[in-house]
């Protein structure tokens, strides 16, 4: 089956924590600090692949990290970086934050690797702690935090042209006429289950990519109806060719087809119409005789503006290279680039964005303080020294926690409690 949507989550590599170690030489009873830095984590990385035309790599497997970078050790040994995760999939396919369905990135046009999430920084050593005042540093740095974020992966095919229209109206077989692609043609009443691409060569100058578009969900002709799975490729082709079955064959009635298929179109981007489009009545080799009739039909029933009516035989060909040199002239008036998403979400902002910490009074009186710094400071200071404990206060008194215990009514000799530690309050 085409899968051409995927819904995963990322991960980054945490940093690795900086070492705390001195240094242990013969005759050198107080050897300096030497606890090396820890190890970058491993980035997160999309790239496209020229091998990979869809999404099902991503169908059965959601879960994707990169490896965390190594502790640094001791002798000022720098920890090994954690190994970047490389994501590969097809030229196309747009990355979504999950949570605000904004852009991350679009794989086209130059983009071609991309680090949609950086491993955290290694953690510094307690060696560059070391000052006149306190040479014998014991804590170091923990390495930054991973990122883990969900992400919506969504292949929209690039092409120049898009050929749309219900089952069994000709599509594949005009591709397989025109271009180098081989689809499968048979009598089915279900559509193409994957784009089908080709290349229209009409001479050295002029040539353009064209796709058959995966249209109708299962059933749709016995009024199972359009699904939006197929309208997101349309979204980069610069011209839309409906196919439809002008003779009738089956029975279906070519106006309401196009009328359906629009309604589809405008319901999912009115920005859609608004492309040049071509509407085609292919089968006519069945009723020649009746040809200016249907044509003249379709015409007064359909009110759209600059849209050419044309008509053709994708069996036999007649009208075929009409149509291609028709397409080319649309083209020409087009713009030479690709439709390419801009990013509108950069998953490496949250970095550095941590809850704020929190005081509150619990039922014993108790001033509980919680918050990602206190948490991370508690994990790299040594409170059993001198040295580390006025570390510790420093901190406290940095980030301003002391003022607000004391706007809060603190008094000397209450509790403060911090994760699991418990200190009494004095000024």
């Amino acid at each position: 089956m085409f899968a051409d949507r995927a819904r995963i989550i990322i991960k980054s590599g945490k940093g690795g924590d900086g070492h705390v170690s001195f240094r242990r030489e013969k005759y050198v009873p107080n050897g300096g600090p030497d606890g090396g830095d820890g190890g970058k984590g491993g980035d997160v990385i999309f790239q496209v692949d020229s091998g990979v035309n869809t999404l099902a790599d991503y169908r059965h497997k959601h879960k994707f990290a990169a490896t965390p970078g190594e502790e640094g050790g001791k002798k000022n040994c720098h920890g090994k970086s954690g190994e970047d995760i490389i994501l590969k999939v097809p030229e196309g396919t747009v990355v979504y934050d999950a949570e605000t369905k904004k852009v991350i990135c679009d794989m086209s046009g130059e983009n071609k690797r991309v680090v949609v999430l950086e491993g955290g920084r290694g953690g510094l050593g307690n060696q560059h702690f070391a000052t006149s005042k306190m040479q014998a540093p014991k804590y170091a740095k923990p390495g930054g935090d991973a990122i883990e974020l969900e992400v919506i992966l969504e292949l929209k095919v690039i092409a120049d042209v898009g050929l749309v229209g219900f089952p069994n109206v000709g599509k594949s077989t005009f591709l397989s006429r025109v271009t180098n692609a081989n689809p499968k043609i048979a009598n089915y009443h279900f559509t193409t289950l994957q784009p089908n691409l080709g290349v229209v060569d009409l001479d050295h100058n002029n040539s353009f990519v064209i796709a058959d578009i995966p249209g109708l969900i299962e059933g749709a002709s016995e009024g199972v109806g359009l699904g939006y799975e197929f309208l997101r490729h349309i979204e980069r082709t610069k011209v839309i060719v409906h196919i439809i079955d002008g003779a009738s064959i089956e029975g279906r009635d070519p106006i309401e087809d196009i009328t359906a298929i629009n309604n589809e179109m405008s319901q999912y981007d009115p920005q859609l119409l608004k492309k040049p489009q071509v509407i085609v009545a292919n089968k006519m080799d069945v009723c020649p005789d009746k040809e200016d009739e249907i044509l003249e039909k379709i015409k007064s029933n359909i009110n759209l503006e600059n849209v050419e009516i044309m008509s053709m035989s994708a069996v036999s060909g007649k009208g075929v290279n009409e149509l291609l040199w028709h397409i080319n002239d649309l083209l020409a008036k087009c713009d030479k680039e690709h439709i390419t998403y801009e990013q509108e979400f950069d998953p490496m902002e949250l970095v550095g964005k941590e809850e704020p910490i929190t005081i509150k009074i619990d039922d014993e009186g108790n001033y509980v303080v919680e918050g990602p710094k206190i948490e991370k400071m508690l994990s790299y200071t040594n409170l059993e020294s001198e040295k580390g404990f006025l570390f510790f206060q420093k901190f406290l008194k940095e980030q301003k926690i002391n003022k607000q215990l004391e706007d809060m009514g603190i008094e000397e000799g209450d509790i403060v409690i911090m994760y699991g530690l418990t200190f009494e309050y004095y000024k």
